[in-house]
């Protein structure tokens, strides 16, 4: 394969000297793309994990740009490979495309933990522990919500990051396999095709590939083309990262929200998603704890390379089910 090229900051942040100079690991937290408010959230609790456990950990928090994708992160694992950090904790753009620089890493003797999206069931034997959400059980939540005030059914869009994104597609099976009273499925589970009252529109599920624009794009252009449609998940928080845009699409179907005519819920609680709930732009969000994985993550790498000690597998760090009742009171650790 083509060796990707870094970019000149990411080439820098890999050869600079810097904290790891002062300390005696440094641990690697590799999200699916920076300048992302979820995975800046993550990075700040691996920063805290750092001001806690100072001189004793690096966090190098680095991955691919805004809109980077699978090779890109791939090739930034092998580059900290090459590097030999101490440690690894990557969240997979691509659950399948990243196995190879997996291997080399464990041929390397480097710890691997996977946070917010794990690897393929067959391939999980790559990775120490998995540290973050029950992806399927966000699906399940996000359904419920839906249920609530549409219980007959309907027909609807599910909107999802990319498409080779474990974590993703176990969300879209959890949500597929509530509304349609389903078990027994794999990932990403089957289509809803008329199930317990349930249809998706054709066009759906839409495809963001973690890109803000696109996703209001998509949402707009669905909702313009199904002006009838009952419910609309979006399964990440990529649809209200740019609130200002999310708001004008939605302050055009209020009506809608506020009627029940359209159930509307959205995976994650960042401070503006939850902004919009209050608003009444939404009906709900199931919200993740990124700080967490990013903070645990940490401390689990230190645990492995300094005592021998695995973190359980895996570790759910917990959800959180908001409504517009308890929005205010809804947000857990």
């Amino acid at each position: 394969m083509k060796r990707l090229m870094l970019s000149a900051a990411a080439a820098a942040l890999l050869a600079a000297p810097g904290v790891a100079d002062a300390a005696d690991y440094t641990f690697a937290l590799v999200p699916k793309n920076v300048n992302n408010p979820f995975f800046d959230v993550a990075r700040d609790g691996c920063k805290k994990a750092e001001e806690e456990l100072a001189g004793k950990i690096e966090c190098l928090y680095i991955g691919p740009g805004e809109h980077g994708g699978g090779e890109d992160q791939l090739q930034m694992v092998n580059d900290l490979i090459t590097r030999q950090v101490d440690g690894i904790a990557v969240s997979p753009s691509n659950a399948a495309g990243i196995v190879s620089a997996l291997v080399q890493a464990q041929q390397a003797g480097i710890p691997v933990l996977t946070w917010d999206s794990d690897l393929l069931p067959e391939n999980k034997d790559l990775r120490i522990a998995y540290i973050g959400t029950k992806n399927y059980d966000i699906g399940v939540n996000l359904a419920k919500l839906v249920q609530e005030i549409k219980p007959d059914g309907g027909n609807i869009c599910l909107q999802s990051g990319g498409a080779a994104a474990a974590n993703h597609n176990e969300r879209l099976q959890g949500i597929r396999d509530t509304l349609g009273g389903m078990s027994g499925t794999t990932s990403p589970g089957e289509q809803l095709t008329g199930q317990n009252g349930w249809t998706e529109v054709d066009g759906c599920p839409l495809y963001t590939d973690d890109d803000a624009a696109r996703a209001v794009q998509q949402m707009e252009d669905v909702l313009t083309r199904y002006p009838d449609l009952d419910a609309y998940i979006s399964t990440g928080a990529f649809t209200q990262w740019n609130p200002d845009a999310y708001r004008n699409v939605a302050t055009k179907i209020k009506d809608q929200i506020d009627s029940g005519d359209l159930a509307l819920v959205v995976a994650d609680t960042l401070p503006m998603q939850m902004d919009l709930l209050k608003e009444g732009l939404s009906h709900g969000q199931v919200g993740q704890r990124p700080f967490s994985m990013g903070y645990e993550t940490m401390h689990f790498l230190l645990d492995i390379v300094e005592n021998g000690k695995n973190p359980e597998d895996p570790t759910y760090t917990g959800l959180d089910v908001c409504t517009q009742d308890n929005a205010d009171s809804c947000i857990g650790g």
